[in-house]
């Protein structure tokens, strides 16, 4: 006997439908699983099998074949279990059912003793079952509070084995939860922003360093603090979290599924509403930051996504992992290839950067001298490579602070007049041009940045006296926008020009530092 029930699997950050397709013939008594199944998968024939005998039903004698279609993709993890279990039920008579199965979508792995236990990326499944129109999802009912959060569809959820051939024995009787009582759920859920421990009022003297992240926040530029050690830098960027407002719904469903996907999803929770704020050690590796392994799973940068990612002394990183911030950074995905599969993660995410000015530290302070040699310093900035400061629209200094000026000095603004200040601007960008401006392209950019013939001018006398490129030429054009934005001026003006190339610390150094060196100008 033959039967076909569907089943889903996870690849990346979005789930795939799958058919298991159980086979069961007369024969010597023989059970296998095909269909490109990872170890856990290959393992369920004794997690199923041992399911079904303590759930008080009959193993069925003779020749047993599982196939996970389609046969050519990789199939990962133990979200199959209850599915298989089902159709080995149905072929050997146990289960009877007219329900149409065509409609019905099966996922959970099994315990010896028949539980279901939950499953990874239950929110990627449902958005891919309700896009092939399938309606009701047979799921652990330990993934009921995730699955609450995505209004759409008929959840049956079921604690043990017996309990999912309930359901498939008499659907008609079944309680489920229907998509209008889950999107109140959803809506209970919304709550507000956690409270942070921090805020930017804690910050002394450091308005500049401020100014630059307010602006980096409010359209989404990317940042990089340079100082001595001790300036600030991880203090001013570490409150970045608190002056970006709430991710829209969209936003907060598909970073959610991302951390299902990847297992960090707090339980009890409703849907993330605050940006994440990842912040890696900088001896963490390549997959760490990138994502991959055998299976591919979500690295920082995909758990960054709609967020910010703070690396600290960036110039520890491995300089591979720093060149692998080259992709994400221009186009907003990585794409992780190996030889029998590519995996695409999404990986938007605002870069805030912190690093010493030298390799001592000390060559902005003031109170120390500096002992490291012009090529030393260009050779600790080229570990960072040109490609990739290319694309940090923002490089400023944080200088140091005397005793005094930290003990007398004033809060240089708080963090909720800085959240107020970043919402109203998004919201400018957003209603004129449907995203934030470091997301604009070319075209609009040279529509939406145009200004007069004197500020044009000094653009172009600073592009060439520093050789920047053209796409450092178009990210001060975006930073200049975010600045009128800021002030709510429509054009921009030569103000907010100077300001954005204020902003291109680093060229300004490595050029200055190159001359004295007599290696010539950077480009």
């Amino acid at each position: 006997m033959f039967f076909r029930l569907k089943s889903s699997t996870i690849t990346g950050v979005e789930a795939s439908i799958i058919e298991i397709e159980v086979d069961l013939k007369r024969g010597l008594p023989a059970y296998s699983i095909v269909g490109l199944p990872d170890p856990a998968i290959k393992e369920a024939k004794e997690r199923v099998s041992a399911a079904i005998r303590n759930s008080g039903y009959d193993f069925p004698l003779g020749a047993l074949t599982v196939n996970l279609a389609p046969a050519e993709l990789k199939k990962t993890g133990s979200v199959f279990d209850l599915a298989m279990a089902l159709g080995i039920l149905i072929v050997s008579g146990t289960l009877e059912s007219d329900c149409d199965f065509s409609n019905y979508l099966f996922v959970g792995e099994l315990s010896l003793d028949g539980y279901v236990r939950p499953v990874r990326g239950i929110l990627a499944i449902l958005q891919k079952a309700h896009a092939c129109g399938i309606g009701h999802i047979v799921l652990p009912e330990a993934n009921m509070r995730e699955a609450s959060l995505y209004p759409r569809g008929r959840l049956h959820p079921v604690c043990f084995l017996h309990d999912a051939v309930e359901v498939i024995a008499h659907p008609q009787e079944t309680n489920t939860a229907d998509s209008r009582q889950r999107y109140k759920q959803l809506q209970d859920n919304k709550g507000g922003c956690d409270r942070f421990p921090c805020d930017y009022s804690d910050v002394r003297g450091q308005a500049y360093a401020v100014r630059a992240v307010l602006l980096a926040a409010a359209g989404n530029h990317n940042i990089l603090l340079i100082g001595s050690p001790g300036a600030g830098k991880t203090m001013i960027a570490s409150r970045i979290p608190t002056i970006l407002p709430e991710m829209t719904e969209e936003e907060s469903i598909e970073t959610t599924k991302i951390y299902s996907i990847a297992g960090l999803l707090d339980a009890g929770k409703g849907l993330i509403r605050n940006r994440p704020f990842r912040a890696p050690h900088h001896t963490a590796s390549d997959v760490a930051i990138i994502g991959g392994g055998r299976n591919p799973i979500p690295g920082e940068i995909t758990l960054s996504h709609n967020g910010v990612l703070f690396l600290d002394e960036f110039t520890e990183f491995r300089s591979n992992i720093i060149q692998s911030l080259r992709q994400p950074l221009e186009s907003g995905f990585v794409v992780v290839a190996r030889a029998d599969s590519r995996v695409r993660f999404p990986s938007r995410f605002m870069l805030a950067a912190a690093m010493n000015p030298c390799p001592c530290g000390y060559l902005f302070d003031p109170e120390r001298t500096c002992r490291c040699t012009p090529r030393a310093i260009n050779h600790y900035f080229m570990k960072i490579s040109g490609p990739v400061l290319d694309r940090i629209d923002i490089q400023v200094e944080v200088k140091p602070l005397r005793p005094r000026e930290i003990l007398e000095g004033k809060p240089v603004e708080t963090s909720v007049r800085m959240r107020k200040q970043v919402k109203r601007a998004r919201d400018i960008q957003i209603r004129r041009q449907g995203v934030l401006n470091a997301d604009l392209p070319v075209r609009k950019t040279e529509k939406l940045c145009g200004s007069d013939s004197d500020t044009a001018n000094l653009l172009y006398k600073a592009v060439d006296r520093f050789k920047l490129s053209a796409r450092s030429y178009y990210k001060i054009l975006r930073v200049a926008r975010t600045v009128a934005d800021l002030d709510e001026r429509e054009r921009i003006g030569k103000e907010d020009v100077l300001e954005a190339l204020s902003y291109r610390e680093v060229e300004s150094i490595i050029y200055a530092e190159e001359r004295k060196d007599g290696v010539g100008a950077p480009g």
